[in-house]
């Protein structure tokens, strides 16, 4: 266990953000190499099958992520230094996802030389999931298919996510006409763009899942103007989506579009809701141990995945992207132990 706690402290001295991974990513093929474990690349993705592969199982995928958000303002500790504080492990990253990560590929090194299991394994350490870019697991998917299920490694607290929301972002463009402040003229744009707002305050989306809830709108940016005596001719808000399955995005944004005078601009659709039914036999599997089992209100690499997904690992969610960023040593050996355990009891 200990040389996967090693990993991981090379990784958070490894600077890693997104579209700049290129140093973590040849840390985890280097240590693949030490392993004896053969793997392809692509850019910043690494993914390896386990040895005795046959296309007659189904295929199970553990993937996680190697880059992270750039540091927190607040950060006392040097983010890029593993520092041990007894069973804490602090530094960018060790939370998400490099406990998760670590622990997941100490699960697929402990299979991959086993000539029984009744399912192949492939791990992919891929790239931009922070941004939810398009060089990461995006570019790897077609060249491991197909592939039957996947867990993605997230800190979860070792609990179960069978869903997880969907992102919906749209810029929302509010038109008047530009006048004196001073004198009653124009058509204030930042004026309607507050009653299409108070209209996204008000609207509820019918349809509510069991596991997620409610879609849920946060607006999260407004801008307009140039001078204080001018009045502003457009206004410009963002909109922060999280759909449930019962949408998919697009449908969400024509129902948006149609409910506000403004115009609405998606700047994607591609990041559904995501998840597995409860009686998926890994979900039963989970739920036989007592582990909780929940939907996910955040967005991970699931939403571009087009196959059955959960999202399980170590570390807290609260923990993510927060100054001294920090994980449990004992977590990423509990994790492993896990994870190791339901692989040797599932059955697909």
């Amino acid at each position: 266990m200990q040389k996967y706690i090693a990993l991981l402290k090379k990784l958070i001295s490894t600077p890693s953000f997104s579209k700049e991974e290129e140093n973590a990513a040849e840390v985890m093929r280097n240590f693949l190499k030490n392993e004896g474990i053969g793997f392809s690349t692509k850019e910043n993705n690494t993914w390896a099958f386990n040895k005795h592969f046959s296309k007659e199982k189904p295929t199970i995928m553990l993937n996680s992520h190697i880059d992270t958000v750039r540091p927190a303002k607040g950060y006392k500790l040097d983010p890029f230094s593993p520092i041990e504080k007894g069973d804490q492990l602090f530094g960018l990253g060790s939370n998400d996802a490099g406990g998760p990560l670590v622990s997941l590929l100490a699960t697929f090194v402990h299979f991959y030389e086993r000539n029984n299991l009744p399912f192949n394994l492939v791990f992919a350490a891929t790239a931009e999931e922070e941004i939810s870019g398009r060089r990461g697991l995006e570019i790897v998917l077609p060249k491991i298919s197909p592939i039957d299920f996947a867990i993605i490694g997230e800190p979860t607290s070792m609990e179960l996510a069978i869903a997880e929301k969907g992102l919906l972002v749209l810029d929302c463009y509010a038109h008047g006409k530009s006048g004196h402040a001073a004198r009653d003229e124009g058509e204030n744009a930042l004026y309607k763009a507050l009653d299409d707002i108070q209209k996204l305050r008000d609207f509820k989306f019918d349809k509510i899942s069991d596991v997620l809830g409610k879609v849920k709108i946060s607006v999260t940016q407004i801008e307009a103007g140039t001078q204080h005596n001018v009045v502003p001719d457009v206004c410009h808000f963002v909109v922060d989506v999280r759909t449930n399955e019962h949408y998919l995005n697009k449908e969400a944004a024509g129902i948006l579009n149609n409910l506000l005078e403004s115009d609405v601009k998606p700047r994607s659709v591609r990041l559904n809701s995501s998840g597995i039914s409860e009686l998926h036999p890994f979900a039963q599997l989970v739920k036989s141990k007592g582990i909780n089992i929940y939907g996910s209100p955040t967005t991970s690499d699931q939403a571009i995945i087009p196959f059955l997904t959960v999202k399980m690992g170590p570390g807290a969610s609260a923990r993510s992207h927060t100054a001294d960023e920090f994980i449990y040593k004992s977590e990423i050996i509990e994790g492993i132990k896990l994870y190791i355990e339901l692989l040797e009891e599932l059955v697909l």
